[in-house]
């Protein structure tokens, strides 16, 4: 069995919602639900009466009992082996770093490579993160550490500033903030800018991010969940994104304009981290997170001053 699926089902047998399950877990209500309808497939059985609230099936109950026991069984497993392969050759277990967008800009491939040549039995293997998973890659164990922005507002995640930036807007060439790039916008004169949309299970502190703290902006029909989808709104004069000012260097797509916005505070990108990693977890965590470190201290000051080029 799928232990994402077990997960997900435990998950709303203790919630008795769907929807509390799916921020517990930091999914969407529609993937925790598929994940039951899964489960429920494979054993042939119903195991939740949908409600509110959801209650588990007689088959229900009997499978939560099994199910607490195999995840159970699993962290044992995983804790064991962690300690086994803490002993064993380090190329046994690979360093897995998630990466929003651009990272920190020009820090993030130089810590890369500083890990490599302190670390180069040690492979490293990169996922690129989309906004829905501003922490959840972390927290669902996806990543060992990740490259994001703003800092999680979760207290299973603690995260370092590595840079700080001023904040733009991209807009289309044709588009009359575009005229507004080499003096600036003011966050008033943003109302009427069609922002795209997000998911609605994007993590709050990111959508207040992507739209300076506005609850409620003007929103194109446009959804993105990477800047690359982001700037494809932006060319074909559909939406409006935002992000640092180092954005520009990384996406200066053709039709696309960056414009500062002065009255926004600066904005910081972040190293993050699970709260509870210990050297069992990853003994080389440390190691990656003081070499980045030591490089934000040497670089970020001169990205952060670099501006959007």
């Amino acid at each position: 069995m799928d232990l994402r699926l077990l997960r997900s089902f435990l998950a709303v047998v203790d919630e008795g919602h769907f929807g509390k399950a799916a921020g517990r877990l930091f999914l969407s209500p529609a993937a925790v639900t598929q994940h039951v309808a899964k489960l429920e497939s494979e054993t042939g059985a119903r195991l939740l009466h949908r409600g509110p609230p959801a209650v588990p099936t007689p088959a229900g109950q009997r499978l939560a009992g099994h199910a607490r026991g195999l995840l159970a069984a699993a962290e044992a497993a995983r804790e064991d082996m962690a300690e086994f392969a803490a002993e064993g050759p380090r190329t046994a277990r690979p360093l897995r770093v998630g990466i929003m967008g651009h990272g920190s800009a020009e820090l993030t491939p130089a810590a890369i490579s500083a890990f490599h040549r302190a670390r180069p039995d040690v492979p490293v293997e990169i996922s690129q993160l989309d906004f829905t998973e501003h922490s959840s890659a972390l927290v669902e164990d996806r990543v060992d550490v990740a490259f994001v922005r703003p800092a999680p507002d979760d207290e299973r995640v603690t995260a370092d500033v590595l840079t700080t930036e001023q904040r733009i807007v991209v807009v289309h060439r044709s588009s009359p903030y575009a005229d507004a790039r080499g003096e600036g916008l003011r966050i008033a004169d943003m109302a009427h800018l069609p922002f795209f949309r997000v998911p609605a299970h994007t993590p709050r502190p990111f959508t207040e991010y992507l739209y300076f703290g506005d609850e409620a902006p003007r929103r194109s029909t446009e959804t993105a969940l990477t800047p690359q989808e982001v700037l494809t709104g932006v060319v074909t004069g559909r939406a409006a994104g935002s992000g640092l000012a180092s954005f520009a260097r990384y996406y200066a797509w053709p039709g696309a304009v960056f414009v500062p916005v002065l009255d926004a505070p600066w904005e910081s990108s972040y190293l993050a981290v699970r709260a509870d990693h210990t050297p069992r977890t990853h003994p080389e965590i440390p190691v990656f997170r003081a070499l980045t470190l030591a490089l934000a201290r040497e670089l970020g000051p001169r990205i952060g001053r670099g501006g959007g080029g």
